[in-house]
Formats: C-alpha cells, structure tokens, sequence
C-alpha cells in the first residue's frame, strides 16, 4: 500500500471517529426505584362488631374428647407415611391413604386422579345441604435431613417442649397435621349425627412443594362441579402461643425459574469442565451467570433494575389499609428479626412501613447458585455450565408470565442473550375480602375460643389459592385453631396438648373450632 492510500485511509478512520464522538449520545433509561406505599385510610377494621358463635354441639365436642387417643393415632398415621414431593418418595402411597380415609368415613366419591405429575385425590361427601365446602388439602412434604432432628423426622413421636406436648415430624404443621385434624373434626360429627351440615369436595395434590405445576388438572377434571360450592376451606394451624388467631385472607403469586449459562459458540467449554489454566484464554459460564444476575438488581440487591417490573404493583386499598391499621400493633420487628436471625430490615425500616413492604412489594431473590466443583479440597477447573434458581414472589395484579418475559428481554438487551431461562412454576397472588360470609363465620369461632384476632390482608407467601378466588370465584378460608412451627426445617412440631401458661389450643380444642366452623358455615 502506498504511502498515499494510507493516510487516506486514516484520514477517513480520524474522519468517522470525529463524527461518532460528535454524535449526541443514547438516552439513559431511568434507574427503577423500589415504590413507596401509602394507606388509603387511617382507620381501622373493627373486629368487635364481629359476634363470637354462640351455639354448642356437646354431643360431638364429648365424642372428640373420648377419642382423641385415636385420633392422635391418624394424625401419626399420616405423618409416618414419607411424601416427599421432591424425590418422590411415598407420593403414590401417602395419595392411596387419603383416598382410602375418605372412602372410610363415608364420602361418596373418592378417587385417584393421575395428572402430568403426582396424583390428585378427589373427594365427594354428599349430605343432602344446601352448602359446600370445598376443602383443599396438600398431601407432599418437604424433603429432610435426618440427622438435624431430635427426633426422626418421620416417627411422629409425641415429646416434651417448653410449650406443652407437641408431634414432632416432618409435615406436622405443615399441613398434614391441621387436615387430618379438620377430618377428624368431621369423623366426629359423622359418629354423633350420621350426616355432616355441609357437603364436602375435597382437592388434593401432592406437588404443593413443587409449586403446584399440575394442580390447575385436578380442578379442570371438576370445574363445573366445584363452581357451584359456596366456600373454599385451607385447614392451618394459625395461633400463636399466647393464644392469638392470625388470620391471612390471601398470598402472593409467584415465578420460579432456573437461570443456566453454558458454553458455547459465545465461548466457554461447550462439551465438559476443562483444566483452570485455560481461564488465560477462554471464557468462564461462572462468571457469565454472575454477571447477567448481577444486571437484574441494584449493587446491594434490594432494587430490581428490570424496566417496568414494578410497573403494576399497586397500593393498598381501603380495606387492606383498615386491616393493618387494626394490627399493627401485632407486628414485631424485634421477634420477628429474633426469630429469622436478622440485625435489621433493608434500609432500616421498622414498624408500619416494614410491614407495608413486606406484603406489597415484589421480590427477586436467588435460592441457590451452583456450577463447578464444590468439594473439599482443591480441584481446579474451569466449569462448562453453571445454574441459579431464582424466584420472585408477586402482589395482586402481576402476572408471573408477563413478569417472566421482561426478565428475557432485559437479559437480552443487556447483552445476555445466550443465558437460558427455565420456567419451574408461576401462579398469580389471591385474596379473599374479609367481609366474605366464609371469613365472617371463621372469625365467629375463632372469637368464641380467643379474644385475640390478627388478620393481615395475605402474607408474603405464595399458594395456589387463585385457583378458587380467581377461577372458581370462591371465599378461601386458609385458617384454624392450634400452633405449629418448622414449616420445611428440622424439628417441626403441632402443638396437641398445651403446657400450663401457653394460650393456644389443643387437638381437642382445635378439632371443636372445625366442627363450629362447619355449622356456623351452614347457617
């Protein structure tokens, strides 16, 4: 090339880098900041304009208290019966229990009901009544690790704790001891008067732990039936040892999903892990997924930087407001930080303002994060994969599909577009109005046995309850007497008989509450 042309040439370069660097820059999207909250009202919920229920029926109240032995024995029936969702242990069997339970106590119709995952159960007491209970139950428990647990996690062994005698086992609060204890409240009314006040339609699956991903197949197989009850019933252990009821009205939905980087044509080891020299020249999966997930949220974590995610989050309304002004004075930053092992709430909030948050914010968290070796000693590698599952937990109105695609698309235009993005599970937030004549008649009870009653409009948690309020259009009741503790972590217990000082109820007391609730429902 001759002296000329190259200078033309560079002269052209200079030429072209001139005129990019005049040229006005891209506008910056604006960072997304978390959204502030304010109640709609100052006023709050009156609870004493709800009545205590006044009636008694002894008859079945004396024939609980002289079988509670054997009815203790069925609650430890189920709990013994390992079902574990995750691994699939005992789900067929645990399902075929159920099955078999309703059979024996007289219901109509009980059958198996196959979905694309573990089996349902389907369930048809027929009394005659001019109401319906539809009752969901969840049969799947979270895995374990036997060696945390004072005693094995699935003996059921009835032992001594500081609040009285208590069942220690895996799915004892969690959910199988409240439903078994909400069907022994029904054997008892069966015994005494032959027949129950309600019919009863029972739903239950076996991948509640899962995310409920085939539940939608249970309810598509009764749909038209399950649309004419009246109610929807989520028998739960809701006390407190001091003897409050905390009552939720709804949940949040929630979108779960893996987030995995590979090797490829992007670069990195596309076939398997390679020698850790090699980082010199070639590119790490590891740090690609750290990086894209780093894209996601702000430098502390606590701001999700994906455009338009907080878009549809919306603000308390009156009757949300006028719930928490009611209990407020229930919330405990200090015992609630005591009790999770944390110094402080992110950016040091406390009080009304902590609690807002809590439940009307969305969320975007890492679960677990994995890719190479993690053993002991040293194996030095450069992995050819690494994954993150990552979940985030949605308030009314988010759809976890539409919330998904602005995930993709940030990841994409962030340049991310090789990380691949596995949906695991997805449903909407549900709640029920406090005013439903279900909530109403739950509250009754609850006042007959405590003067204490905290109702938050839902928790931060996520069920499939939108399959009843949203698609079957029913009240869902996910309450009850009774305490319990260690949901999905060792030693989880169900309080069954009180030590001398501790206000929540015992199985007896608990199952009395269910047989109230089921009269009080029929009125």
């Amino acid at each position: 090339m001759s002296k000329r042309s190259l200078f033309v040439l560079l002269s052209l370069a200079f030429a072209a880098s001139c005129e990019q660097a005049s040229a006005p820059p891209e506008p910056v999207a604006d960072t997304p900041t978390r959204p502030t909250f304010s109640l709609a009202t100052d006023e709050a919920y009156d609870f004493n304009r709800i009545p205590a229920y006044l009636e008694s029926h002894q008859a079945v109240y004396d024939y609980i208290d002289n079988n509670l032995d054997d009815h203790l024995a069925a609650i430890q029936r189920w709990l013994r019966q390992p079902s574990i969702s995750a691994q699939n242990v005992g789900i067929h069997e645990m399902a075929e229990m159920v099955r078999q339970d309703l059979e024996d106590m007289g219901f109509a119709e009980a059958e198996i009901v196959p979905t694309d995952g573990h089996p349902g159960v389907w369930g048809y007491y027929d009394a005659g009544a001019d109401k319906t209970l539809v009752v969901y139950l969840m049969y799947d428990v979270q895995p374990v690790n036997p060696e945390d647990w004072r005693s094995p996690p699935f003996d059921a062994e009835v032992v001594n704790h500081p609040l009285g005698k208590v069942i220690m086992a895996r799915g004892a609060t969690n959910q199988k001891g409240p439903q078994r204890a909400f069907l022994n409240a029904l054997e008892s009314i069966i015994a005494v008067d032959g027949t129950l006040p309600v019919n009863i339609m029972v739903t239950a699956e076996g991948e509640e732990e899962l995310g409920s991903p085939n539940y939608p197949q249970i309810v598509d197989a009764y749909e038209d039936r399950l649309k004419t009850a009246d109610a929807a019933l989520f028998p739960f252990n809701s006390q407190r040892p001091d003897g409050t009821v905390s009552v939720i009205l709804g949940v949040k939905g929630i979108l779960y999903f893996e987030v995995i980087a590979s090797g490829g044509e992007w670069g990195g080891p596309a076939r398997a892990e390679i020698h850790g020299s090699f980082k010199a020249i070639v590119d790490s999966p590891v740090w690609r997924l750290v990086q894209g997930l780093s894209t996601l949220v702000s430098e502390d974590g606590n701001t999700i930087l994906v455009p338009n995610y907080y878009d549809d989050i919306r603000p308390p309304n009156v009757e949300e407001s006028q719930l928490i002004n009611a209990g407020i004075e229930q919330w405990s930053d200090q015992q609630m930080q005591a009790m999770l092992g944390v110094g402080q709430w992110i950016d040091g909030k406390t009080g009304k303002d902590a609690a807002i948050e809590y439940l009307f914010s969305t969320t975007l968290n890492i679960d677990g994060i994995w890719g190479g070796y993690t053993g002991e000693g040293v194996k030095t590698i450069l992995p050819h994969r690494a994954a993150a599952k990552v979940d985030s937990r949605l308030p009314p109105d988010i759809d976890p599909d539409e919330a998904l695609a602005k995930i993709r698309q940030h990841l994409d235009n962030q340049g991310f577009g090789d990380l691949e993005i596995v949906k695991l599970s997805g449903y909407p937030a549900s709640q029920t109005s406090v005013d439903a004549p279900a909530v109403q008649a739950a509250l009754s009870v609850f006042k007959k046995y405590t003067g204490n009653l905290a109702v938050q409009p839902r928790i931060a948690g996520s069920a499939p309850f939108y399959q009843f309020t949203d698609r079957l259009g029913l009240p869902l009741v996910p309450s009850g007497m009774g305490f319990g503790t260690g949901a999905h972590a060792p030693n989880e217990i169900m309080l069954v008989e009180p030590a001398k000082g501790t206000a929540a109820a015992g199985l007896a007391d608990i199952e009395k509450a269910y047989v109230d609730f089921v009269y009080a429902l029929a009125e």
